[in-house]
Formats: C-alpha cells, sequence, structure tokens
C-alpha cells in the first residue's frame, strides 16, 4: 500500500487536503468516489469502497470505523456472542427485527443499519474469505427475535451457511455448561495478514478496541476457555436444526 502525506493523497485522487483530513478524523463521510479514488491511488485492491459499502449511511463512529477496516482485511475472525446471532450470519429479517426492538431508532435508520449488515456479510463470499469460527450460547437458539416464522429462517440459514461455507464454522456452549468464561459478553478477534490480532469488546454504547499484546493474550486465553465448553461443529449443527424445527 503506498504511503503518502495528505496533500500528497488529496493531489492524486483531485480532492482538497482539507476534506482527506476531515475524512481522517471522521469528521467527514466520504463518498464511494473518494474512496474507489484512494483504491486505485493506495493500491489497497478496493478495500476502502469495500469498508464504505460496510458503513453506510449515517454517522461514523471512529472504533467502528477503525473496527470495519480490521475487519475487512482479516484472515481469520473468531466470534463469541452470549445472547444474539453474530452479525456475519443474521438473515435479513432476524437483524430487522433485531435493530427495530426498544424503538430507539428510526425507522430509515433501522433499513440503513440492515442494508450495512448484509453488505459486511458479503466478506463470505469471496474468492478467499476469512475463516470465520463463531461460538454463540445456546440461550441464542430460544431467544424470540421476530417471532417463530424468523427465528426458523435464521437458524437454518446458519446450517445451511455452515454445510456451504468450509469456512464457515459454528459451535453452540450448551445450558449444561452452567457458569462459565463467556457470561462476561461477546467479542471478536481479527486476525490480520500480517499476523496480529485485534479484538473488539461489545456493550450497549460502542465497542472497545484491543490491541494491546499483554490484553489480547488473555482474550486469546478467554476464547480457548469458551470453546472448550462448546459442542463439537457436528453436535452443534444438530442442536440447531433440532431447535429449528421446534419453532415451527
Amino acid at each position: 500500500m503506498a504511503k503518502l502525506s495528505q496533500e500528497g493523497l488529496a493531489q492524486r485522487i483531485n480532492f482538497s487536503a482539507a476534506l482527506v483530513a476531515k475524512v481522517e478524523l471522521c469528521q467527514r463521510r466520504p463518498t464511494r468516489d473518494f474512496a474507489k479514488r484512494c483504491d486505485a491511488v493506495l493500491e489497497t485492491g478496493g478495500l476502502l469502497e469495500r469498508i464504505h459499502e460496510v458503513l453506510g449511511p449515517g454517522p461514523i463512529l471512529p472504533w467502528f470505523r477503525q473496527w470495519a477496516a480490521f475487519e475487512q482485511e482479516a484472515i481469520a475472525l473468531r466470534c463469541f456472542e452470549l445472547s444474539v446471532v453474530p452479525g456475519l450470519l443474521q438473515t435479513e429479517a432476524y437483524a430487522r427485527a433485531l435493530l427495530a426492538s426498544g424503538g430507539l431508532l428510526t425507522g430509515e435508520r433501522v433499513e440503513q443499519q440492515v442494508a450495512a449488515r448484509l453488505a459486511r456479510q458479503e466478506m463470505l463470499a469471496r474468492d478467499i474469505p476469512p475463516m470465520f469460527t463463531a461460538v454463540i450460547d445456546q440461550r441464542v437458539l430460544h431467544q424470540p427475535v421476530g417471532g417463530p416464522a424468523v427465528m426458523r429462517e435464521q437458524l437454518l440459514h446458519i446450517a445451511k451457511v455452515c454445510a456451504e461455507r468450509p469456512r464457515v464454522r459454528m459451535q453452540v456452549v450448551p445450558t449444561s455448561a452452567g457458569a462459565y468464561a463467556g457470561l462476561n459478553g461477546p467479542f471478536v478477534i481479527a486476525t490480520l495478514v500480517d499476523g496480529d490480532d485485534v479484538a473488539c469488546l461489545d456493550d450497549q454504547l460502542q465497542g472497545r478496541l484491543v490491541e494491546r499484546s499483554d490484553d489480547i493474550t488473555v482474550v486469546r486465553q478467554l476464547w480457548e476457555s469458551i470453546r472448550s465448553e462448546a459442542l463439537n461443529e457436528q453436535q452443534s449443527i444438530e442442536l440447531i436444526l433440532e431447535v429449528a424445527e421446534s419453532w415451527n
């Protein structure tokens, strides 16, 4: 990837240096044309345009823009979810029901976020997609989001994606596990091309990016502890299909 100053990049893409600075500081949303020109000059292979699609319209939180970049660059993603289906595996109906719950977002904003979430999923359809390993708590399968039809479709979708995409793997921590490390909350670990790991710990307000080596070590240990409590992949898919039929 080419290295340029703000002024140098601005000259090459025919935009002002002031605009480049505002985009870098998350003070201005870039257009698709801006992203495409930057991709061409910086030789990113279309990375910035993909991130642009993922972010969608609306305000950008700095932490999310940074995480979206890590997610798009990742060669492997390890995800743990305690109460909802991972975003990369959500159906449109499930995502819409989840985002609309509580009435905190306008209808327009819900649709924007649904579109952005579906755009993120396109990474799993690349010629060489990242290895995506998800572990979920069994409560995710029983938590009613959008009603029985939505839940059945969602669980069957998980099984279908795992069957069709060998680089997507799913495991379930059964209720019988009792107390385990994952009860502290969801997180994602992204492994980048250079082998470094970056993690995102999620909460109700924002995500916390973790990059310090000591902290990453703790998150890796947390991941291994959670996986040790999970059913194997075949058992997990069998459970998912069993619960899917119970939503009839």
